[in-house]
């Protein structure tokens, strides 16, 4: 039912945007995901590319943060790399607030090091160890002799969450000697810059300037995202306070996700769109 109200929404919103909402009603503030941010705000870009009259604010605070300001009202959409907690669940209930979760894309955690590391793929195992501190050295892993500069992100990001997820396991912890970095973008420029680090990255945030390491001996990739393969893939998700109102300015952002338009600016930004039926 809801996938089918929101394209109805994306239908309108392309064939008359502006009829369908006073100007009152165009103002929307995004918070959440670093991860999930290029497609917030390729989204938001269209809207007020469509009508000026948008005024549309899309925060990075992170995956925590953004359920976070959906639970004290101070954002209209929540954007999240990982599922709600439980715990985020239980303060909403108890505060009122009614999370409606909508799928928004999906992506690979993707293992990066330096262009000049000779090491070409890690199995899940083998990222485990690095990242507990079991391995730490490249010559471990066949590559050079170098020490291993973990780079991990901050608790309070969703991306940490996954991979903690599915690759840790449940309460295994992240070697003390890890750096913490507080954006997809603060990994690629440690990286770009040490020889000996490792880092994991949004899908979305793969450059040139990094080198991207198989999982399992599977490449990240769109492809192999949609076909189940590659072994550390997640859902990006959208959380509102209750279904948005048919014409609002959250039914029409929300309206792009499954639109012809939607799918493919998820794509140019580097992400997976919903699938059918999603």
């Amino acid at each position: 039912m809801k996938k089918n109200a929101l394209a109805v929404s994306a239908s309108l919103l392309l064939g008359g945007l502006a009829a369908l909402a006073p100007a009152a009603d165009l103002r929307l503030a995004i918070d959440g995901s670093t991860t999930v941010g290029p497609i917030a705000k390729a989204f938001a870009e269209y809207l007020t590319r469509q009508d000026a009259r948008f005024n549309i604010t899309v925060s990075e605070s992170g995956s925590g943060n953004g359920a976070k300001s959906l639970l004290n009202g101070t954002c209209d959409i929540a954007t999240l790399s990982r599922d709600l907690k439980s715990g985020e669940k239980a303060a909403m209930d108890e505060k009122g607030v009614k999370p409606v979760v909508h799928v928004c894309g999906h992506d690979a955690l993707t293992v990066v090091v330096h262009p000049s590391n000779k090491i070409t793929g890690l199995t899940v195992e083998q990222l485990r160890d690095v990242y507990t501190g079991k391995i730490t050295n490249w010559k471990e892993l066949g590559g050079f002799d170098r020490k291993i500069v973990i780079l991990s992100r901050d608790s309070n990001s969703g991306t940490f969450e996954c991979f903690g997820e599915l690759v840790l396991g449940k309460g295994v912890k992240v070697s003390s000697n890890a750096e913490t970095a507080g954006s997809n973008g603060a990994v690629l420029q440690r990286i770009q810059s040490t020889p000996g680090a490792i880092g994991y990255i949004g899908l979305g945030y793969v450059t040139d300037a990094v080198k991207t390491l198989a999982v399992n001996g599977v490449e990240s990739s769109p492809e192999t995202v949609l076909d189940g393969t590659y072994p550390i893939a997640r859902k990006l998700f959208m959380v509102t306070n209750g279904e948005p109102e048919k014409g609002s300015a959250a039914a029409m952002f929300l309206g792009l996700i499954h639109s012809k338009e939607g799918r493919e600016m998820t794509e140019e930004v580097g992400f997976v769109p919903v699938f059918d039926g999603e």
